[in-house]
């Protein structure tokens, strides 16, 4: 393993710990991942059945795109974990970090029609860097897979229909940034299409200017805010 492997795993474990404390977990059903520096194609994931409050560096599997365990134990595998996340490492070299979540404002937001609508500072992050997939019920096979990662595109925001999220990142802490703000987005939502009231919807071009802004204002997006939550741990 090289060297930046484990700082990879330490950081992951942080992420599944901090997801905890903020409640953004689901019990054992969702999952995190990030891509090894080997160039063997390998991810670090969670045994499946641990709440992410238990997830450590030494109990992460090494997992290859295609399934095999190369540390831990294989029957630890989720299998519609090692095909989601495997899936976009093969199309999508670019990407670190797999985030798969589904909470209830997530859950909510993703099966309106409008999707995420662009109604406060946290969903203006996401203006126009998503794309929706219908659910598919357990991803059980790799052709499931494979359309899933083709319906990413080269957007790190893939809202499942009816499901939840699949974020892709560069880092873990970019994945982790854009998590909590998703979440806030959905929540304000939520509550603003609750009170029955009409809403205000800034222009284009605004939005246009603000997430240029949003994710250009600090120079590794997610760092200063993953440490902080570290801290907190």
């Amino acid at each position: 393993m090289v060297q930046s492997d484990n700082i990879i795993k330490r950081d992951l474990a942080y992420a599944y710990q901090i997801i905890a404390k903020l409640e953004l977990d689901d019990h054992t059903y969702t999952h995190l991942s990030a891509r090894s520096e080997d160039e063997s194609g390998i991810m670090f994931m969670n045994k499946f059945g641990l709440r992410f409050s238990e997830i450590r560096e030494e109990n992460l599997l090494g997992i290859t795109f295609s399934g095999e365990v190369t540390s831990g134990i294989e029957e630890h595998i989720n299998t519609t974990g090692y095909i989601l996340h495997g899936s976009i490492y093969k199309q999508r070299q670019d990407v670190k970090a797999v985030f798969h979540v589904h909470t209830p404002s997530i859950i909510a937001v993703s099966a309106m029609k409008c999707g995420i609508l662009p109604i406060s500072q946290w969903a203006l992050h996401f203006y126009e860097n998503v794309k929706y997939y219908d659910y598919d019920s357990l991803l059980l096979t790799n052709d499931q897979g494979t359309l899933l990662a083709s319906a990413l595109c080269d957007s790190n925001i893939l809202m499942l229909r009816n499901h939840g999220v699949v974020i892709c990142t560069k880092s873990i802490h970019e994945a982790m940034f854009f998590l909590y703000h998703l979440e806030k987005a959905c929540k304000t939502q939520c509550l603003a299409l609750g009170s029955g009231q009409e809403l205000v919807m800034p222009s284009h071009e605004l939005c246009v200017n603000s997430v240029s802004d949003l994710l250009t204002f600090e120079k590794d997006l997610g760092r200063r805010d993953f440490d902080a939550w570290i801290r907190n741990l």
